[in-house]
């Protein structure tokens, strides 16, 4: 099993930043990717952005391109989500999630963090 732990939510006016982290722990070799969703009140879980522990490469929704940025460190199983110039809109839960490859349905996602709420005053 992994287990996913989050941390870096909180209430931010719009405009400004916050950096979510995700910690993964227990049979992290089986773990090759690593993700963000968000889920919104109302509304289904989207994928917000990707990394792949082979080669780095990185994926992102469209609509937080040129905002977010998602990092990791391989050897500490930690994945980050930089957020900035951030939007009312961009409030709802974050949730990190491990698996074999990026992809953008979360439903090809075994492993998921507990979630951390991120909220975007206006």
């Amino acid at each position: 099993q992994v287990q996913l732990v989050e941390s870096g939510g909180g209430l931010v006016q719009a405009g400004g930043s916050l950096r979510l982290s995700c910690a993964a722990s227990g049979r992290t070799f089986s773990i090759y990717a690593m993700v963000w969703f968000r889920q919104a009140p109302g509304k289904e879980r989207e994928f917000v952005a990707g990394i792949s522990w082979s080669g780095g490469n990185t994926y992102y929704a469209e609509s937080v391109k040129g905002r977010f940025a998602i990092s990791g460190d391989n050897a500490k199983n930690t994945v980050y989500l930089q957020m900035n110039s951030l939007k009312p809109e961009d409030t709802a839960v974050y949730y990190c999630a491990a698996g074999r490859t990026v992809t953008f349905t979360q439903y090809e996602y075994r492993y998921w963090g507990q979630g951390t709420q991120v909220t975007v005053s206006s």
